[in-house]
């Protein structure tokens, strides 16, 4: 009897925790559909990524485009259905990792120093309400079905403060509630949903924060397994709790950190 054909859907993948989830789950037999936003100068890494992808005998559409804009996520999704239809299967694993936000305090000296209403906005509908939308649309076109995984990337930021990280803990705690409503919502489909807190990890995202370097020291000094997060780390997390035994684990902020969240 031949196996339903399993499909994972990316938000953010082509670098950082999307980049690494979308080779482990390949390598399981995952084929991928990938979202993100490059510029014409990244297109080469992705195009390598995209050939390591199909190196593992799978299939692979990469959308380049802003998966907060509600006419392409449309756009996308209609895609993803016909392409379902095509070849078979669902989407069994869907991942948000989108890192894009406004890295300004809330108090500065002067009006441009500070951040404004619609930076405000923009970080937390980008970092945490598109989770909603994308899974609204997958939902009503039945590409979420029982067993299907959704995983939305978190951060000690939600219940920490880091200077001008304020609009970003903001959508991360604004996210691990939206995983709680939609898994609320969601558990009669038998589709859980999960967010995954990673520790400090050395991705393009982290390198855009400024300090980065003071706060990569920092989780070195006190993570008890003598390092910091990697990539892979979190994608082997990820793969893991897909798997069709943790079907009953929903809701959660599940951290993937090395024990580096409890040290304080």
């Amino acid at each position: 009897m031949e196996l339903e054909k399993k499909w994972a859907l990316i938000l953010g993948a082509s670098s950082g925790f999307g980049r690494a989830t979308a080779l482990e789950l390949s390598i399981r037999g995952y084929n991928i559909f990938g979202v993100h936003l490059d510029r014409r100068s990244a297109m080469p890494q992705v195009e390598e990524l995209i050939g390591k992808l199909k190196a593992n005998g799978v299939s692979v559409h990469y959308f380049n485009v802003n998966a907060a804009d509600p006419a392409k996520r449309k756009k996308v999704v209609k895609r993803i259905e016909e392409v379902t239809r095509e070849e078979g299967g669902s989407v069994k694993v869907f991942l948000h990792s989108l890192a894009f936000g406004t890295l300004k305090p809330f108090i500065a000296e002067d009006e441009k120093g500070r951040i404004n209403q619609s930076q405000m906005e923009m970080t937390l509908d980008v970092m945490a309400h598109t989770l909603v939308y994308w899974v609204q649309e997958l939902v009503e076109r039945g590409l979420l079905t029982i067993g299907s995984r959704v995983f939305a990337m978190t951060s000690s930021g939600s219940h920490r403060v880091w200077w001008s990280y304020g609009a970003v803990s903001a959508a991360k705690a604004a996210l691990e509630s939206h995983v709680r409503q939609l898994a609320l919502e969601l558990a009669p489909k038998g589709i859980t949903v999960n967010a995954i807190r990673a520790g400090v990890t050395d991705t393009p995202a982290l390198r855009k924060i400024p300090g980065h370097e003071e706060m990569i020291e920092w989780a070195k000094s006190k993570n008890p397994m003598g390092r910091i997060t990697t990539p892979e780390d979190v994608a082997r997390a990820i793969a893991a709790l897909s798997s069709e035994d943790t079907y009953w684990i929903t809701g959660n902020v599940i951290g993937v950190d090395g024990g580096e969240d409890i040290v304080g």
